[in-house]
């Protein structure tokens, strides 16, 4: 074959080649010409943390009743273990709050409320007697801090056989009742924020000033989501005796609420050296959340598309 015959057949070769590339190319997308910078990748937030008291296991510790299911009884002997990872009890325990751990026990109605301190024994079970007088299903919370790890808050089912009288949650209020003493509940609560809230202790009309210290504060709050029972972490602010926090009427409290809905708040609080524990319901709404009303008086204008009321 001559020159001139040879390059074209390798230019029609060539041709070929090319265009199957060409098509092979559309089918699969164009290559990128450089690599993106780190910068032009649309950002992903980092996961959410959960809220305490949703799973059972966490940080490779468990929570583990002895008797998850039991009958109805006004003393009721409840024992526990937290295991770690390899299942071996735990023993040793950062103190918080003035205690080793912290037990809250709740009906899933939200209508029965306990906080305790269970003992704890050499071999790492944890017992505490509870009043299980009333039946139906309950949520158990172990609030910890193991001597080699960090805070948790893990859960579990507690079922107390017997006849359950199911209650509807409360409406939202900003007083609440107990035992002669009124409560009442000052500052909103925002979803996704540290919310700083007031709760004041009043008797017969007077402000109380002379609350005691109780579990290293002058108040205890428990705040748990209605929908799912999630456990909130709430601090309170300052501490009794440094000087500048006064005891009552007023108790300073950090809330941190993940997401809208209603919330049952339980506040314990010791006053002539009894412990006595105030409940409220609070709705949770994001800050520009329309609310929704059948009263056409009321309802606010319309300012185009509308939010979801709570």
């Amino acid at each position: 074959m001559n020159a001139p015959s040879k390059f074209a057949g390798f230019a029609l070769g060539l041709a070929a080649v090319f265009g199957i590339a060409l098509g092979v190319g559309a089918l699969i997308g164009p290559e990128p010409a450089e690599p993106a910078g780190h910068d032009e990748h649309e950002a992903v937030a980092p996961p959410t943390e959960l809220p305490g008291g949703l799973m059972a296991t966490d940080q490779g510790y468990t929570l583990e009743l002895d008797q998850p299911n039991t009958q109805a009884a006004a003393q009721s002997t409840t024992s526990f273990r937290i295991l770690d990872r390899t299942g071996a009890p735990v023993t040793q325990y950062v103190t918080s709050h003035d205690k080793d751990l912290h037990l809250i026990v709740v009906r899933r109605d939200m209508a029965a409320f306990q906080h305790v301190h269970p003992v704890l024994d050499t071999t790492g079970t944890w017992t505490v007697p509870l009043n299980l007088s009333r039946a139906g299903d309950y949520r158990v919370y172990a609030d910890f801090t193991p001597a080699s790890g960090s805070n948790l808050t893990l859960g579990a089912d507690l079922r107390v056989a017997g006849n359950y009288d199911a209650r509807a949650l409360p409406g939202p209020k900003t007083t609440a009742q107990v035992d002669g003493y009124t409560v009442t509940l000052d500052g909103t609560v925002t979803p996704g924020t540290a919310s700083q809230v007031k709760l004041s202790v009043s008797r017969d009309g007077r402000p109380v000033t002379d609350l005691q210290p109780y579990l290293g504060a002058y108040g205890h709050l428990v705040a748990l989501r209605a929908a799912d029972l999630a456990y909130l972490h709430v601090h309170p602010e300052g501490t009794p005796g440094d000087g500048v926090t006064v005891a009552g009427p007023g108790i300073d409290f950090v809330v941190n609420a993940p997401s809208s809905g209603d919330y049952r708040l339980f506040l314990d609080f010791q006053h002539e050296g009894v412990v006595r524990t105030a409940e409220f319901t609070v709705r949770v709404a994001q800050p520009d959340a329309t609310v929704v009303t059948d009263d056409p008086a009321t309802a606010p204008a319309d300012h185009g598309t509308p939010g979801h009321g709570h």
